[in-house]
């Protein structure tokens, strides 16, 4: 190889790293969430109380049993609180269920009652209601689930009753769209 094309690489893979590091360590590439603006997380708040208060508990305490199937084979909506398992998503994976539903990341043999908000909330709206439930989440949990965020999915951690389950990706729909704030 020669020289030249040797320092190119180097020079490229040197730039391309410091640019990415910036958009890692800007929050520009991990999610849109901003739980210490507390305009944003009472907005959230109100938005959670009008549209997801009525299945996920006014307290974030989900539905009764929400572990177990119902008849439908579904399962009841689960606690959004640090006794459910919403903190292993990343901030874009919740975007997603709440915009898209939760058929978005369900298997499709379990399925999911949860609805689509996209023609109810817009982006900004969506975000704040994220950022009210990771709001109300203790320390520990929210560190947690920055783990689920740096690596766009699950927390490298999380577990869903007592295994570590792999789900599928978010659509690139999803993407463009959840960036228009």
């Amino acid at each position: 190889m020669s020289r030249n094309f040797i320092l190119l690489s180097i020079t490229y893979l040197v730039l391309a790293g410091g640019a990415i590091g910036y958009l890692l360590l800007s929050g520009k590439i991990l999610e849109s969430s901003k739980i210490d603006d507390p305009a944003r997380v009472a907005m959230g708040g109100e938005l959670y109380q009008a549209n997801c208060a009525s299945c996920h508990g006014v307290n974030l305490e989900g539905q009764p049993n929400w572990r177990e199937t119902k008849a439908d084979d579904k399962y009841p909506a689960s606690p959004l609180n640090e006794n459910g398992r919403s903190w292993i998503h990343s901030g874009f994976q919740m975007f997603d269920i709440i915009k898209v539903g939760g058929a978005s990341v369900a298997p499709r043999s379990i399925g999911s009652d949860m609805p689509a908000y996209e023609n109810k909330l817009d982006n900004k709206q969506i975000w704040a209601v994220i950022d009210y439930i990771k709001s109300r989440w203790p320390a520990k949990i929210r560190k947690i689930n920055e783990s689920a965020n740096l690596f766009g999915g699950f927390c490298v951690s999380g577990s869903v009753f007592g295994q570590t389950k792999k789900y599928s990706p978010v659509s690139k729909k999803s993407i463009k769209e959840r960036s228009k704030i």
